[in-house]
């Protein structure tokens, strides 16, 4: 049979190459604005430009590195090696065209209305309605240009990088539509369809598999293709690897309940989301020792090559990340973790560590293969793996150091049984450790910077190849399989049923664990006495999803006497039932808030947001003063409850028509008792009036009446 020459088109791998090198620079630059505003809170620079706040400015952080720089670095692995792996060319220019620079528009898209503060305030899925609608667009478009590739191909069966792609792409499309479900009300504002407890639900169902089907899974497909490769040796074991995939895509889409344990999810939920995610280290850890296997008997090439520097420690960040995720989600170290800075230590080790350095080891072999020449300095891709690693451990250690701290601080009892500890005192203790974490993210940018001079000074000593011949013979239409063959080889050989088998075993576990929360009211009572928010106060809310408080407030008080004590009557299910979304928080840098209406007066919080330290000494919150003189959006409050009222909040019928008179009545009310008994003075129709209604509600729905 004679050969067919094609070509290999590099342009595209390249253009992904090099936004995956920029957005790195720039999501990591932001991380370290963020770590700094963490100790020094003048540099959110509230006085004068409210969009560069840690509110604002930590989930364009956490876009640009998951979406923007792993995003373009999933993109750069699957245009480069699905060609090669395949025997034929891209199946269309147009459609890597659409998706490189809709990806991109994505991504500007996204930095500028979040720091905006358009955001729907779920943690990864925080853009607004017609981004997500774009992102399922350029999504599609990327899926057909992936199988329209998988189809003409010459090669039959299926490397298993491609099935790890394959699966990410399904997955990641099942999930994005489901937790995107939003009902709009303007062009950049909407209301999740879900409300409390099953928003939480289906928020982490997402928010966990977000990170298994875009960080993990499609950056498996980029181990099983680059390691290989920059070893010159053939992966360890192929049975291994159908075991792993098979085993991790079904296991870990049960998982996102372990992101909940001891608050209002029902607790079958809770056990079943803890119990897979003790079973994911069994297919987590096959694949890491697949790949680090892989080197046997090239110990010392490891030694001598940066590449393979990177991506063996990559390949362990891995495993240490994976182990310690199903730790993590035993009920008695989860206590400890959630809401502390263990939890943000863990997704750096594999944020930096397993994403980050495979990235980087990628990208130095690519470079010189696509520029035809011999990487520019080894010497400097060295020092830039010692900077990276130095990075990595002054960024963790902290944090797990601050972790224990201020939970043993947290739970201290005198001995007469009071609180040994105040919030405050024991935020002032590990500002210190923010600091060392901010000095290593900053030494870890510091080694990106030093690669991509390394890799600009590889491109101008080499010459581009655009176009790459290559020929092989056509996909012969009669395939007769080798005896050896195993079972697998049938899936290997048929894409579209390994793409409906992969959506079949990831949907299993998100069916049987959503649709019961949905459809037995048992698991979410309804309490009486829990009544919808009133227009001022729906404002104020959206006004706190708008500036990121939710990024450092939690509003789930967890059944512990240490923050029943504190905080007060842990949290119900029935609360949030008219919460969209929930509010319920992944991170504790400041106290919670569930009970927090009542406990001070108006003024008190009219101060604490203008100026925090006046209040609180020594708190790292930034000021808010454009809330002080920017107008509540009166105009858009009709279309607020009517929203509301679509989504099953019972408000009185026809209730559009007096909102904005309650909603004015409510704020003078405000405004007048800050007055007369503070001698503050201030016009109703600021959104700090607007805010103080919502944070005086929280709670009092469900106080003891004295």
């Amino acid at each position: 049979m004679q050969n067919e020459v094609f070509y290999y088109d590099n342009k595209y791998p390249k253009y992904f190459a090099i936004a995956t090198t920029l957005w790195g620079v720039v999501g990591m630059l932001l991380g370290v604005i963020a770590a700094f505003q963490m100790v020094f809170p003048i540099l959110n620079f509230s006085d004068w430009m409210p969009y560069l706040s840690f509110g604002r400015l930590r989930p364009v952080h956490t876009n640009a590195v998951i979406f923007a720089f792993v995003g373009n670095g999933i993109f750069t692995a699957i245009y480069y090696s699905l060609p090669r792996l395949l025997k034929t060319e891209m199946w269309s220019k147009k459609f890597s065209a659409i998706h490189f620079w809709g990806w991109q528009l994505i991504i500007v898209l996204a930095a500028v209305t979040l720091l905006m503060g358009f955001t729907t305030g779920k943690e990864y899925a925080e853009l607004e309605w017609p981004i997500d609608i774009l992102i399922t667009l350029i999504w599609v478009v990327f899926g057909i240009n992936m199988f329209g590739t998988i189809l003409t191909r010459r090669e039959r069966h299926l490397y298993v990088a491609i099935w790890f792609f394959i699966a990410s792409w399904v997955t990641v499309a099942m999930l994005h539509i489901t937790n995107s479900m939003e009902l709009p009300i303007s062009l950049f504002k909407s209301y999740s369809v879900f409300a409390g407890v099953q928003d939480a639900l289906v928020q982490w169902w997402y928010g966990h598999n977000a990170v298994a089907f875009f960080l993990t899974t499609p950056y498996l497909g980029l181990m099983y293709y680059f390691l290989p490769k920059a070893a010159d040796r053939p992966v360890y074991s192929y049975r291994l690897s159908i075991v792993h995939f098979w085993s991790l895509i079904f296991i870990y889409i049960w998982a996102g309940p372990h992101h909940l344990l001891y608050t209002a999810l029902p607790e079958w939920a809770q056990s079943l989301g803890a119990a897979f995610s003790i079973m994911l280290i069994l297919p987590s850890w096959g694949g890491m020792l697949n790949g680090l296997f892989t080197l046997r008997g090239a110990w010392d090439k490891v030694r001598e090559d940066p590449v393979l520097k990177f991506m063996v420690v990559a390949v362990t960040c891995y495993g240490m990340a994976t182990f310690e995720g199903p730790m993590l989600s035993l009920k008695n170290v989860n206590a400890i973790s959630h809401y502390s800075d263990w939890t943000v230590a863990h997704v750096h080790i594999g944020a930096l560590g397993w994403n980050g350095f495979l990235t980087f080891g990628m990208l130095y072999w690519l470079f010189p293969r696509m520029f035809n020449t011999t990487l520019y300095s080894k010497k400097l891709a060295s020092m830039h793996f010692w900077i990276g690693t130095l990075g990595i451990i002054l960024y963790a250690i902290p944090m797990y150091w601050s972790a224990f701290r201020s939970y043993f601080m947290m739970k201290a009892f005198t001995p007469s049984g009071q609180l040994e500890y105040q919030f405050m005192d024991i935020v002032q203790t590990i500002v210190p450790f923010y600091l060392i974490r901010a000095i290593g993210g900053t030494i870890f940018l510091i080694g990106v910077i030093v690669m991509v001079y390394n890799l600009i000074k590889t491109a101008k000593q080499g010459n581009f190849i655009e176009s790459e011949r290559a020929e092989a013979p056509p996909l012969a239409k009669q395939y007769v399989a080798p005896s050896n063959s195993i079972w697998h080889s049938v899936i290997e050989r048929k894409p579209l049923l390994l793409l409906v088998l992969s959506l079949i075993v990831v949907a299993i576990g998100g069916l049987i664990e959503l649709v019961p929360t949905f459809l037995v009211k048992e698991n979410i009572p309804h309490l009486a006495s829990v009544k919808p928010y009133t227009p001022l106060e729906l404002h104020g809310r959206d006004l706190y999803i708008k500036e990121g408080c939710y990024t450092c407030h939690s509003q789930m008080i967890r059944p512990f006497r240490y923050e029943i004590t504190r905080y007060g009557e842990y949290s119900k299910a029935g609360e949030f039932v008219y919460d969209h979304p929930f509010q319920w928080g992944s991170k504790r840098t400041g106290p919670d808030l569930a009970r927090i209406g009542g406990k001070y007066n108006d003024s008190w919080h009219f101060n604490h947001m203008l100026d925090p330290r006046s209040m609180a000494p020594g708190s790292i919150m930034p000021s808010y003063p454009h809330m002080f003189e920017d107008e509540i959006d009166k105009a858009s409050t009709m279309s607020k409850i009517h929203a509301m009222r679509k989504l099953g909040v019972p408000y009185p019928e026809n209730y559009e028509s007096q909102c904005v008179s309650d909603l004015e009545k409510q704020a003078k009310g405000i405004t007048d008792k800050l007055r007369t008994e503070n001698k503050i003075d201030i016009p109703s129709d600021r959104e700090i009036i607007a805010l103080i209604a919502y944070l005086q509600r929280l709670g009092t729905d469900t106080k003891l009446k004295k």
